[in-house]
C-alpha cells in the first residue's frame, strides 16, 4: 500500500503534536493605520500552533460595532484549531466610536485584561517554556506564544497605561513570544524595547468610499 499524497509530500500536511519552539522570546509590535494588523498576528498564531507550540490570543478591544456580527470566522478557525485559543475581553461596541457604549465600561474590561495578561504571563514564567504543553491545556499554564491584540490601541486611548505595557515587556518570561498589536499612533513607549516593530500602512482603503466591514474579510 502506497502512501497518499499528503503523507509522501515533506512540504505536505503532517499531524499536528505538541512541540516547543528552540528560538521563542522576542517582542513584536504591529501597530498603524493600515488593515493587516491582527490579520498578521494571527496568521504568526496558527504558523505556530501548527508545529505544536501553544498559543493564546487575548483581545483587549474587538468588542463589536454595528457593521460587524458577534460571530467571526477568526473565533471559529481558533476553536477548530488545536493548540490555540482565544478569549475577548473587549467591552461590546468600539471605543470612541459614539455607539452608546460606556467609556468607564471600556476602561474596566480593558483594566480586566491586562489582569488577566499578568495571571497569564505569571503561569509562562512558573512553566517550563523549553517543554511542550498538551495542545489543549490551560493557557495560565503557560503558553509559548501570547499576542495581546488591540493592546496598543487600549494604551493610546487612555484605557489602560501605557507604563503598564512597558512593565509587561520588561516582566515577560526570557522565552515567551509576546506580540502587541493596534494602534493608529506610533506607540513610542515600546518601539525601543520590541524586537520587531512592523509600521502597517494605508494607502487605500473601502470604508472611504463607504464600504462597511464584510464577511469574510473584516469579520
Amino acid at each position: 500500500m502506497t502512501d497518499s499524497p499528503a503523507e509522501s509530500d515533506p512540504l505536505g500536511p503532517h499531524p499536528i503534536e505538541p512541540s516547543a519552539p528552540d528560538e521563542f522570546g522576542l517582542v513584536q509590535v504591529w501597530w498603524g493605520d493600515g488593515k493587516g494588523k491582527t490579520t498578521a498576528a494571527l496568521g504568526m498564531a496558527f504558523r505556530a500552533a501548527g508545529h505544536g507550540y501553544r498559543v493564546h490570543v487575548l483581545q483587549f478591544m474587538k468588542g463589536g460595532t454595528s457593521t460587524v456580527e458577534d460571530v467571526r470566522g477568526e473565533y471559529n478557525a481558533m476553536a477548530a484549531m488545536p493548540a490555540i485559543s482565544y478569549e475577548n475581553a473587549g467591552h461590546y461596541g468600539w471605543h470612541g466610536f459614539m455607539d452608546d457604549s460606556e467609556d468607564d465600561e471600556h476602561e474596566a474590561r480593558a483594566r480586566g485584561a491586562l489582569a488577566r495578561t499578568r495571571e497569564l504571563m505569571e503561569g509562562a514564567d512558573e512553566a517550563d517554556l523549553s517543554e511542550p504543553f498538551p495542545l489543549d491545556s490551560d493557557p495560565a499554564e503557560g503558553v509559548h506564544m501570547l499576542v495581546l491584540d488591540e493592546i496598543l490601541y487600549a494604551a493610546n486611548r487612555g484605557l489602560i497605561d501605557p507604563s503598564d505595557v512597558v512593565a509587561l515587556i520588561e516582566d515577560k518570561p526570557d522565552d515567551l513570544e509576546l506580540v502587541l498589536t493596534g494602534g493608529h499612533d506610533r506607540p513610542e513607549y515600546v518601539t525601543d524595547l520590541a524586537d520587531l516593530v512592523t509600521q502597517v500602512g494605508k494607502e487605500s482603503h473601502p470604508i472611504e468610499a463607504g464600504q462597511g466591514a464584510r464577511k469574510g474579510t473584516e469579520f
